[in-house]
């Protein structure tokens, strides 16, 4: 059994067994029982009532959160010649083509984005076993394969997040930091499960969110009744 510190003990007393808690309050709890002394990210986790072994429910997408992330992405970006040039503009942290390729096949993956102009990935989908577990790789369906680098790599530094259900069916995302006023919290958190709801498979049958759940980093979890977003 996990010891848990005292200040998170103290955090979790604020949070009433068998209450589903609006995303509201959720938002005035996470806040409120965040034990870190570092500004720390909210977080949402959602189980979804889909089966991801199925193409078809497979749920995947981005948002743009109104008020960012509270953090500057790393992003790099796969291109040569004048895309590469328009992505440095932008403030891509590394650009490359065939050494930059390397370089990530050798392990480097200290960034949180990366997008690849549609030439290039032939070469960088041998990227895959690096990049696919880690939710890296590039893909159209998330606008990070496009020769519009310039907007991909706006989007990702102006808070835009990307979400995937894994393999047990949840979906995890942020939301913001702590610092951020519940009002912002609120904002982001409706942006994305707008965005997770609009994503419903329709093969989808039955309840699609089975159970939401609210924390900080390393705070304690707090259970949400998203249908009163």
């Amino acid at each position: 059994m996990t010891k848990r510190s005292k200040a998170y003990r103290a955090a979790a007393e604020k949070i009433q067994s068998g209450i589903l808690y609006t995303p509201a309050e959720a938002v005035k709890l996470a806040k409120a029982t965040s034990v870190t002394k570092f500004d720390s990210t909210v977080d949402v986790v959602l189980r979804l009532g889909v089966d991801p072994r199925k193409a078809d429910q497979m749920v995947r997408g981005t948002v743009s959160l109104p008020h960012g992330t509270g953090k500057t992405a790393r992003v790099i970006v796969f291109a040569q010649g004048e895309r590469a040039e328009q992505a440095l503009a932008a403030g891509a942290d590394e650009v490359g083509g065939d050494e930059l390729i390397e370089k990530v096949a050798k392990g480097w993956t200290d960034f949180d984005a990366a997008v690849a102009t549609p030439d290039l990935m032939g070469k960088v989908g041998r990227l895959g076993r690096v990049l696919g577990p880690r939710g890296l790789m590039p893909n159209p369906k998330t606008g990070t394969v496009t020769m519009d680098v310039t907007k991909a790599v706006t989007d990702i530094k102006g808070g835009r997040i990307e979400f995937r259900v894994d393999r047990a069916a949840n979906l995890n995302f942020i939301i913001g930091k702590s610092s951020f006023t519940e009002a912002q919290l609120e904002d982001n958190f409706k942006a994305a499960l707008e965005e997770v709801l609009r994503l419903k498979p329709s093969t989808s049958k039955g309840r699609y969110i089975l159970k939401a759940t609210m924390a900080t980093t390393m705070g304690p979890g707090i259970p949400m009744d998203v249908t009163k977003a």
